[in-house]
């Protein structure tokens, strides 16, 4: 049999597409040359054909739309509030499964077994290296510290990936303690929130702050850049914790649907990508680090040094997120 994985622009199209023996259908809001490696090694291995549907938005709602009737299979996306929202609209279904329980640990899956984390991403500083001390980056506490006022960039504060921290800040500490350190950090901001995360270590590069939140395989992107290679060389990444915690992490996940026509296939891509083979491929092609453990990563991911991931559930973080989104609002962070 040929293999082939088929990159279809639409979720749409895996709907008219023709019925094959052996395949499994994927809606997913990554781009699909950031899982092509790792669907190629699956298709390589199995001979099971994977479609990719991109859905750049509005994923969920087309899964409630098509309901049992819906093509797809599995949904891939990034971001514990994305999984919790897929949760909650009730499209998906549990998996039993000895593999997946026993490659990813229990704070990175659902407690029902709903979804799953594939990979992870560290919610960091970026610190000029010419004008922040080794040290003086500790907590993410400490960035609503007056020493950081008018050195800290950083996107807006409603972007998921900022609102994934402030959730868990709100897990860790509770909502006032959170909300106080809302308003100390857009007090310490250099400018107004703007950009995405490269922008602000361009930022930090022209001299405009010292540093900036950001996720940590943005180095990689920035790295690939020739344009970007100055921003990237002009810091250093530093793994902040919280004061009773480790570094935030974020997942990208994998949930099986109601509708799952090819639910045995699907299980086996689900099952290969937690592999030591998956999970390499993964670190490699997206800079990102394994949900399982020993799994090698990247030189260049090696690099960045070692952190103690943070060990709170991250259902209980989702569950923050609207508390989150009401902070930023009061404290009116982007304005």
């Amino acid at each position: 049999m040929f293999l082939r994985a088929l990159i279809l622009t639409s979720a749409a199209a895996l709907a008219t597409g023709s019925a094959l023996a052996e395949e499994v259908n994927v809606y997913t809001t990554r781009q699909p040359e950031l899982i092509q490696p790792v669907i190629d090694a699956f298709a390589e291995k199995t001979g099971v054909t994977v479609n990719l549907g991109f859905v750049e938005d509005g994923i969920v709602e087309r899964l409630v739309a098509e309901g049992s009737r819906s093509p797809a299979d599995l949904v891939m996306t990034v971001d514990i509030a994305n999984l919790k929202q897929i949760v909650d609209a009730d499209v998906i279904q549990p998996v039993d499964s000895a593999v997946l329980t026993a490659a990813i640990p229990a704070p990175l899956r659902d407690s029902d077994n709903l979804w799953f984390g594939l990979t992870t991403r560290a919610r960091i500083v970026y610190a000029s290296k010419d004008r922040v001390g080794d040290g003086e980056v500790t907590t993410y506490e400490d960035l609503a510290s007056d020493k950081w006022k008018g050195r800290i960039c950083t996107r807006s504060g409603t972007h998921d990936y900022n609102l994934g921290l402030l959730s868990a800040l709100i897990a860790h500490d509770g909502a006032d303690a959170a909300k106080s350190w809302a308003a100390g950090v857009k007090a310490n901001l250099a400018r107004k929130p703007q950009g995405n995360d490269r922008a602000q270590v361009k930022a930090i590069w022209a001299g405009e702050c010292d540093i900036s939140l950001g996720n940590t395989y943005y180095m990689g992107q920035m790295l690939a850049d020739p344009e970007q290679i100055p921003w990237a060389d002009s810091v250093r990444i530093v793994f902040p914790t919280f004061a009773n915690g480790g570094t935030h992490v974020n997942v990208s996940g994998v949930a099986l649907t109601k509708a799952a026509p090819n639910k045995d296939n699907a299980i086996r891509l689900m099952e290969f990508l937690v592999s030591e083979e998956a999970q390499k491929i993964y670190s490699e092609v997206n800079n990102e680090y394994p949900v399982l453990a020993g799994a090698k990563v990247s030189d260049l991911v090696a690099s960045w040094g070692s952190f103690t991931p943070d060990n709170i559930d991250l259902g209980s973080v989702a569950n923050e997120r609207p508390n989150a989104l009401r902070i930023m609002e009061e404290v009116d962070f982007d304005g």
